[in-house]
């Protein structure tokens, strides 16, 4: 007989321990807010907020939860089924050293990675200075005026950069002419996002067509790889001046540290320059992710997509940094607005800026002229060995062509049996592209591979050890300086570097010091167990485009995860391709065009989305060539049904398809979605579900099952993959039966192209940051999948009924509940205070708090999401601040403190304006520091006063700041 003490073996080995780690709440804490908000158990309380019409039949069929250990050695055992050879097949992707200071202090460092995006500034400064760091680097390396803060891959920003050019030249054409050297990758996701909008896509395979397109009348930007994919540098001054004679824009995809050694491209007059960061520190990792960028003429810069880190003022008169020109981005213009990204790539941006002030511009040319060196050793060893090289000119990168296809095939196996990866173009070119972790022990493997005697010649170096002349043809070569802000030429020793990371993380707010209750926006807990793989090598050091057997591990992780996040979902099928929430969007949407066109039907063309949407879901409908149709919504926030039937009906024989989001955008289960869904099928539509509140139906409601038709998920939300201050994302694009054979291919890459080319440049988008959403599925399995949903829900609850005596919640369901986030109603005050919403979020950096979602989707409200992450004290300590700003509210309104002088409108308050000498403000300066007696030990100091944005939109100012001008 067992002794009453003694547990069961399951409890002891307690397989779902993380379940209890990654909810912040326990059973007592649970008890506690459910008497609150005055519900007799957690089931009880999701019983009557989740309609019953549309809750889960079944649970979800997902391995079961096992521990943190058990799932790192899985997922080791799946990784290193990928198998890591050397790889020089180039095409944008290549070796690099991250640098130890970056890897442990930025890219591993929850103070860097659980930021989010830096819409509020006062509380980014220290992010945002590394993304004008960035900025500056790209404005310098290429010799242009303006660069944005990073681009999704360099496909994409190229794709970007075609519709930059198309609003912003004279041209009238609608052809855009693309060199048949560029990346074809980029060639490919160029072509996926020209035809939707009507343009054409002229790829010039030779000379002779390159020079006959740029003859023509009818375009309206030409695109050119410099250096070519294939490694040719070629002087494109004289083509640039014919494009800008016939009033079409010249794009140049660049590659930046090529650019250390060779003519940029704004000094032979591009308008417009895009390229990938990725050789800048951050690793391969299959493909992504990586920081893209793109720069552009000073004429083109309010046209720029993406996001602008710009330099303006705070409240006392120190330069400062914020996002600027915000009026362009896609959350503001809805379908007018240029780009549908919503995201950038901030984490990796942040890497490539430091690994640049790191190695400073001596650094990264005498990296350049290495790699350099090297590919000139190679091409003078690969002629002695009678080999025919392809250009003459070249920086990194050469090509050989082969008598014939067999001997070229040969090569590639002789390399591959050696341990290495090579390109093989059109069946007889053999690329081999070099980069900073190239040695010479690489160089002698290479030439062994073109060697008839399977060797190379022992006495090859001893000729070049005084140097050799890089292949840089004299008149291509960098005269210009670069990188000449101190800031580049300051931070070489790694304790020097060290400290300017830490003071830097030091000015800003991340999860990793407080709460982020962001509506929308599920700032959940980014587990440390879920981060570690992403630095594997199994995973980090892989190229996405080396052969498919070397893949597998990346395949079973596709696999596997998509199954689950069908499970997740109620869909039949998943495509993880698109890198960010806003390219799942635009896929989603492609892939019903897709359908659509299938059934002989190309002429639906209407996407009705209700008015409360997030802005990319115009912006996305418009990319794609629909036309938005707005439906209203009622005064509770629900989709106004009798409307939504009324433009069904109006448009019938025209619709696509309805965006909606569920739960939706004011934070409540509508109860009419599935009458929704039918009502738009009955007339022959599509029904898109936002994934964007996903983290309120893992497990209780599944869109697939009632009644949506697509969905992207952002992974960087519901599942786990962290903000990274903006960015990376993943935004997966879900589907049901019919629609599987749309999702979409990806030629280069090996994938069929049924309905939808290339999203993004590689197969997986960003897949080196898959194993994270893995982790979490798997340490949690269904049962911790559902209790998180629920938890968040019941957080989002607590914080909305503890609140209601001081903010009521705008809209809520029948029962008085909401789903995982609530709106807070601040409009009242700004008649009885002067008080604006803007006021209450500046004042909670005081308290140590990012602010909630702020006047979206409502004008003056804060959106609270706190998620299932947060702990009772956390929770408690967010309202605790709330109500204390309520009753300084309060002051105001009776008259104790002046509307346009306290400590709302004065906020947020720094260390320094605290201690000055004169003190003229009616309240103490203990008022001003909010500093409450529980965390005063751990207080936060907003590093910055209250920022000036007109000042800033008004001189605009992108670069870093001069020494002369800090303080």
């Amino acid at each position: 007989m067992l002794m009453p003490s003694v547990k069961p073996l399951g409890e002891l080995e307690n397989p779902s321990e993380f379940v209890a780690r990654h909810i912040g709440i326990g059973e007592a804490d649970e008890a506690h807010m459910l008497s609150v908000i005055g519900e007799a158990s957690r089931r009880a309380l999701i019983d009557g907020i989740v309609p019953r019409s549309i809750a889960r039949s079944q649970g979800m069929q997902l391995p079961p939860a096992v521990t943190e250990a058990a799932a790192l050695a899985e997922l080791k055992a799946l990784a290193q089924k990928n198998r890591v050879l050397k790889s020089f097949i180039g095409q944008g992707y290549h070796g690099t050293h991250t640098p130890g200071v970056i890897l442990r202090n930025v890219l591993e460092n929850p103070a860097w990675y659980t930021a989010y995006t830096p819409y509020q500034a006062e509380i980014s400064q220290g992010r945002m200075e590394a993304l004008v760091n960035f900025q500056t680097m790209v404005t310098d390396l290429t010799g242009m005026a303006i660069a944005n803060a990073s681009m999704l891959d360099e496909a994409t920003a190229a794709a970007e950069a075609m519709t930059l050019a198309k609003r912003s030249v004279k041209s009238k054409g609608h052809v855009i002419v693309v060199g048949g050297d560029c990346h074809p990758q980029t060639i490919e996701v160029v072509q996926t996002r020209a035809k939707p909008l009507g343009f054409d896509v002229k790829v010039a395979g030779s000379a002779a067509e390159w020079d006959a397109a740029l003859a023509g009348d009818d375009y309206f930007a030409v695109l050119a790889q410099y250096p070519s994919t294939s490694g040719r540098i070629e002087d494109l001054a004289a083509d640039v001046q014919k494009v800008q004679a016939k009033g079409a824009a010249f794009i140049a995809a660049a590659d930046l540290l090529a650019l250390t050694l060779i003519t940029p491209p704004g000094e032979w007059g591009a308008d417009i320059v895009i390229g990938s960061t990725q050789r800048f520190g951050m690793p391969m990792g299959a493909g992504g992710p990586h920081a893209a960028f793109m720069a552009c003429r000073d004429a083109f810069k309010r046209s720029l997509p993406g996001r602008l880190v710009g330099v303006s003022v705070d409240a006392h008169g120190h330069p400062t940094y914020r996002l600027a020109l915000q009026t362009r981005e896609q959350h503001i213009r809805r379908e007018k607005a240029t780009s549908n990204i919503c995201t950038a790539q901030v984490l990796p941006a942040v890497v490539a800026s430091m690994y640049a002030v790191y190695h400073g511009p001596q650094g990264l040319r005498r990296i350049a002229q290495r790699v350099a060196a090297y590919a000139a050793v190679l091409a003078q060893g690969l002629k002695q060995l009678g080999c025919e090289l392809t250009s003459e000119h070249l920086f990194d990168t050469v090509t050989v062509k082969a008598p014939n296809a067999a001997q070229a095939q040969t090569w590639m196996e002789r390399a591959a049996d050696a341990g290495m990866n090579l390109r093989l173009s059109w069946r007889q070119y053999v690329g081999i592209a070099l980069d900073e972790t190239t040695t010479r022990e690489d160089i002698d493997r290479l030439l062994s591979v073109f060697s008839p005697l399977g060797a190379a010649r022992a006495d090859l170096w001893a000729g070049f050890e005084k140097g050799i002349e890089p292949l840089i043809p004299a008149e291509l070569r960098r005269t210009s300086p670069f990188l000449t802000h101190p800031v580049f030429n300051s931070h070489h020793s790694e304790t020097g570097m060290l400290r300017y990371i830490r003071a830097l993380s030091d000015k800003d707010l991340a999860l990793d010091r407080s709460m982020i209750p962001l509506g929308s926006c599920t700032m959940k807990l980014n587990a440390t167990s879920e981060m570690i793989p992403i630095t594997w090598p199994e995973f980090a050091q892989v190229h996405p485009f080396a052969p498919a057997d070397q893949l597998q591990g990346y395949k079973l992780l596709d696999e596997q995860l998509r199954a689950w996040l069908c499970q997740a979902t109620g869909y039949a099928g998943i495509s993880l391709q698109p890198n960010a929430g806003s390219q799942g969007e635009y896929a989603g949407l492609l892939v019903i065009q897709a359908w659509h066109a299938s059934r002989g039907e190309s002429h639906r063309n209407i996407c009705l989305i209700p008015s409360s949407a997030h802005g990319t879901n115009p912006a996305s409908a418009q990319m794609v060539g629909m036309q938005v149709v707005v439906t209203r919504c009622d005064d509770n926030g629900n989709v106004d049904i009798a409307d939504l039937k009324a433009k069904c009906e109006q448009h019938s024989d025209h619709l696509a398809a309805v965006m909606i989001t569920y739960p939706s955008t004011h934070g409540v289960f509508e109860t009419t979605v599935k009458d929704l869904c039918a009502l738009v099928h009955q007339h022959g539509g599509r029904v898109y579900v936002d994934g964007a509140n996903m983290n309120a139906l893992v497990g209780v409601a599944a869109p697939g099952e009632f009644g949506g038709d697509v969905s992207h998920l952002n992974l960087h939300k519901t599942f786990c993959i962290p903000h990274g201050g903006g960015g990376p994302g993943v935004g997966p694009v879900c589907v049901v039966e019919d629609l599987v054979p749309f999702l979409p291919g990806h030629a280069a890459g090996g994938l069929p192209v049924n309905g939808v080319g290339a999203i993004s440049a590689a197969p997986l988008g960003n897949a080196a940051v898959l194993p994270i959403s893995w982790m979490y599925i798997r340490m949690m399995g269904a049962d911790g999948l559902k209790h998180a949903t629920e938890a968040a829900i019941l957080a989002a609850n607590y914080i909305s009924k503890r609140l209601a005596p001081y903010y009521p919640t705008l809209y809520a369901s029948a029962n008085g509940h909401v789903a995982h986030e609530c709106i807070l109603d601040l409009r009242h005050f700004k008649d009885t205070s002067g008080v604006m919403a803007e006021d209450v979020a500046k004042r909670l950096m005081d308290y140590g708090f990012h602010a909630p979602t702020l006047s979206f989707p409502v004008a003056n409200t804060l959106m609270v999401e706190p998620t299932e992450s947060e702990t009772l004290e956390e929770l408690d300590r967010f309202i605790d601040a709330m109500i204390a700003i309520r009753e300084e509210i309060r002051q105001v309104e009776q008259g104790a403190w002046p509307q346009d002088d306290n400590p709302l409108k004065n906020a947020p308050h720094t260390a320094a304006s605290l201690m000055t000498a004169e003190w003229s403000h009616p309240y103490t300066r203990e008022v001003g520091a909010a500093s409450t007696s529980t965390r005063a030990h751990a207080k936060y100091w907003p590093p910055v006063g209250r920022v000036d944005n007109v000042y800033g939109d008004r001189n605009l100012f992108c670069s870093c700041v001069p020494l002369s001008e800090m303080t």
